[in-house]
């Protein structure tokens, strides 16, 4: 069994900064990839970055620039800092950790930008 459990979110300011963390426990020390997604009512949940066991990153767009992912493989973490915050970026962020065709998710953790 394996748990993710994320942590950071919260309320900022446009321009602010947050830094999401996320933790995976269980039965997999290592994960083929990690990521965050990011989902916002009525709207798919979308990729927001990702990283592989060799630290080769994505970024979407939106992201790139402003938003850096990290992990931690001794640990077992993945995090995100996010820089210069805008409203747009406001959602429910998901940690996603990927074991050979397996896919496991976070229960998520808001992220609002508003003044």
């Amino acid at each position: 069994q394996v748990q993710l459990v994320e942590s950071g979110g919260g309320l900022v300011q446009p321009g602010g900064s947050l830094r999401l963390s996320c933790a995976a426990s269980g039965s997999i020390l290592s994960f083929n990839v990690m990521a965050w997604y990011r989902q916002v009512p009525g709207k798919e949940r979308e990729m927001v970055a990702t990283i592989n066991n060799a630290r080769d990153t994505n970024y979407a767009d939106s992201a790139k620039g402003r938003f850096t992912i990290s992990r931690d493989s001794a640990k077992n973490t993945v995090s995100l800092q996010m820089n210069n915050l805008k409203p747009e970026d406001t959602a429910v962020y998901f940690c996603n950790a990927l074991w050979r065709f397996i896919s496991f998710w976070g229960q998520g953790t808001q992220v609002t930008v508003s003044s």
